[in-house]
This record gives C-alpha cells, sequence and structure tokens, in this order.
C-alpha cells in the first residue's frame, strides 16, 4: 500500500541512518520498525495488570502501636531485627 507519512526530524534522521548501516532500502526499514513496535505493544497489553485487594486485618494488638514500628519489631523479633 502507498501512503504519505510525516516522520519527525528525529525519527527520520534515525531510520536514515539504519538503512545506511545495514544497506536495506528505508522503506524495508520503516516497516520492519513499525511492525517491532506493533508487536511489542501487542505484548504489553496481552501482560495482565497486577492489582492488590485490601483485606482489613484489624489494629495492633493492646498495648502496641503502628506509631513507633522499632518497637514492634522488637516485641515480634526479639532485640536484634535485621
Amino acid at each position: 500500500m502507498r501512503t504519505t507519512l510525516t516522520l519527525d526530524d528525529d525519527v527520520a534522521a534515525r531510520l536514515k541512518a539504519e538503512a545506511q548501516r545495514s544497506g536495506r532500502p528505508f522503506k524495508v526499514v520503516v516497516n520492519e520498525a513499525l511492525r517491532l513496535a506493533l508487536a511489542h505493544r501487542r505484548e504489553r497489553r496481552a501482560t495482565p495488570v497486577f492489582r492488590v485487594k485490601p483485606h482489613d486485618l484489624g489494629g495492633p494488638k493492646p498495648g502496641f502501636s503502628y506509631d513507633n514500628v522499632a518497637e514492634l519489631l522488637e516485641a515480634l523479633e526479639g532485640p536484634v531485627h535485621r
């Protein structure tokens, strides 16, 4: 298919440089780059989105507070909690 496409200067320069480097025609380099980009987008879309489902675990036991994490760690893991 024949079409007119306006490329940004930096994109055109990179495509021309690749065509020169590889010795392939410009249109072949453009088509290859588009195929790779479109395949990459399809692969990214196929990856499921990771979602976290929060659950209420309640508050700390009586006598403890989330305000002092070091104190909680010491109570749970002992004085050397690294």
